[in-house]
């Protein structure tokens, strides 16, 4: 819980403002493989109730023909001493390329219609060809979910923003592997970045709006 002298801080300085919600939204599904939803693995936990919650917003998004993209993070074994980040996060280096943590969660397993992205970034959008798809399906709003959220959902959301995109996180269907990090993101990326909603909002959202009318192309990372 956040106090109210912060929050007071946080509007004399002007965040925590509404982002405008358009017609054609798309859905980010961040990282739910099994190397982070699986707790037998080190870097997994349990998110079993965020991947429900996630589930009900993936057969809404489908049901109106918005597009859904998915990320995974791998790397090959040319990689492990190359990347920066993996001096720092060292337990990331078991998500080899081939390997059962590095697929999508079956509880959100992607249609063969739906594009997954391989990053070896924080962000989804570093060195992915995200945004142009994006743009290319002239998507106004993005919805993002997955994990961690103080981690790669955090940065793609910042990113998403940078990159034009209104933002919208249900924060039912974020998750982290505690709960100090998970909550402390979520109030910055709702004051600063995107409107962190309740999973039934952002549900009644997609629901309200009209069907898409074209088929968003079929891409292959």
């Amino acid at each position: 819980m956040v106090d109210t002298a912060t929050l007071a801080v946080y509007s004399r300085a002007g965040f925590g403002r509404s982002v405008t919600r358009g017609d054609n939204p798309a859905l980010l599904v961040v990282d739910f493989s099994y190397g982070f939803t699986d707790p037998a693995y080190p870097t997994g936990a349990d998110m079993s109730a965020e991947l429900a919650a996630t589930g009900s917003l993936l057969e809404a998004v489908r049901a109106k023909g918005f597009p859904v993209v998915f990320t995974t993070i791998a790397y090959d074994r040319g990689q492990l001493d190359s990347i920066a980040w993996l001096q720092k996060a060292a337990g990331l280096a078991a998500l080899r390329a081939g390997s059962r943590l590095v697929e999508v969660d079956d509880r959100v397993a992607p249609r063969e219609d739906e594009t997954v992205l391989v990053k070896t970034g924080a962000s989804a959008f570093f060195g992915t060809p995200l945004a142009a798809i994006l743009a290319g399906l002239r998507v106004d709003t993005l919805i993002v979910t997955g994990a961690t959220t103080s981690g790669c959902v955090r940065a793609s959301v910042v990113d998403a923003v940078q990159s034009g995109f209104p933002t919208v996180v249900p924060r039912q269907c974020v998750a982290d592997r505690a709960a100090e990090p998970h909550a402390a993101s979520l109030f910055d990326l709702n004051e600063k970045y995107a409107d962190v909603l309740d999973v039934d909002e952002v549900l009644a959202y997609v629901r309200g709006l009209s069907p898409r009318t074209t088929a968003h192309a079929e891409v292959s990372a």
